[in-house]
C-alpha cells in the first residue's frame, strides 16, 4: 500500500518493530489506561507478530494518531485462529468463501476529534481490501466500560436494525455476555441517542452495511462490552463504495 494523505495526516502500512511498539504504546493508553480495565506494563500479544500493522500520523510532526492491525485469511475454515474467536463461536462462518480480514485494536488518540483521522483509516482499509480481494472484513467493535444500562438505546437498535444473517450469525462462547436481541426485543429506542452512544468505528460499519452478533461480551480485562461485527465487502452501497474509494486513492504527498 502507497501512503496515503488526507488534510493534515498520512497512512501507511508497516511491519517494523519500532512502529509496532509506538501502535502498541497508543493502544496501552487508550484501552488500559483508566476505567475499569487491568493494569498492564503493554498491550501487546501473539497476535501482533501475525498482523500487519497501519498507523495514521500527522505529517509534519509523524505523531501517531490512530492505529489498527490486520490479520489475513485465506478463508473462513481459518476464523478459528483470529482474536475475535476467543469470545465468540465462529463455526457458521467457517464456510466463508474467499479472502477474509480482521481488523483489531483499532483506537484514535484521545485527545484528537478531527474526522479525517477516521476517514483516512477506513481508506487505507479500502486499499488494503482492494488490493487483497478480501470479501469479508471482521473484528470486535467495543463499547466503554461494562455496565449495559449505559446503551439501551443503542444495542435495542442493534437489535431491530443490524443483526448478522443467520447463515453467519456468531454464537455465545464467552462466560458473560449481555444477549441484547433477546433481552431488549420489545424495546423502542430513541434513534437519536442511539446513535450518540455509539462507538463511531461501529456506526462506520453499520454505514456500509455491516451486522452485528445478536450479544455483547462484557470484557472484564479491559472494562469494556464489544459486539462481533461483520461486513461484506460485496454489500457495500456503490456511493459509499465511491467515497472510501477516493480516499483510498490518496492525495498526492507534499516533496
Amino acid at each position: 500500500m502507497q501512503v496515503l494523505r488526507k488534510g493534515r495526516y498520512i497512512a501507511r502500512l508497516t511491519d517494523d518493530p519500532a512502529d509496532i511498539r509506538a501502535a502498541q504504546a497508543l493502544r496501552l493508553r487508550c484501552f488500559r489506561s483508566g476505567g475499569n480495565a487491568a493494569f498492564a506494563a503493554s498491550d501487546a500479544d501473539a497476535h501482533d507478530d501475525a498482523c500487519v500493522h497501519i498507523l495514521v500520523q500527522e505529517a509534519l510532526t509523524d505523531a501517531l494518531v490512530c492505529c489498527f492491525r490486520l490479520l489475513s485469511l485465506t478463508d473462513g475454515a481459518q476464523i478459528g485462529i483470529s482474536y475475535s474467536a476467543r469470545f465468540y463461536e465462529l463455526s457458521a462462518l467457517s464456510g466463508f468463501p474467499g479472502p477474509i480480514v480482521e481488523m483489531g485494536r483499532f483506537c484514535i488518540d484521545p485527545g484528537k476529534r478531527d474526522p479525517d483521522i477516521l476517514r483516512l483509516a477506513w481508506g487505507a482499509m479500502t486499499r488494503y481490501v482492494d488490493d487483497a480481494s478480501v470479501r469479508l472484513l471482521f473484528g470486535c467493535s467495543s463499547f466503554q466500560g461494562t455496565e449495559a444500562g449505559t446503551y439501551l438505546d443503542t444495542f435495542a437498535l442493534l437489535g431491530n436494525r443490524h443483526l448478522a444473517p443467520m447463515r453467519w450469525r456468531p454464537r455465545i462462547k464467552a462466560p458473560e455476555v449481555y444477549a441484547f436481541a433477546r433481552q431488549l426485543a420489545h424495546h423502542r429506542p430513541d434513534p437519536d441517542r442511539a446513535l450518540q452512544n455509539m462507538p463511531p468505528l461501529l456506526r462506520s460499519y453499520l454505514l456500509m452495511g455491516g451486522w452485528v452478533s445478536d450479544h455483547a461480551v462484557i470484557d472484564r480485562d479491559l472494562g469494556t462490552m464489544h459486539v462481533f461485527t461483520g461486513l461484506e465487502i460485496g454489500a457495500i452501497p456503490p456511493a459509499r463504495a465511491r467515497l472510501l474509494r477516493a480516499v483510498a486513492a490518496g492525495e498526492p504527498l507534499l516533496p
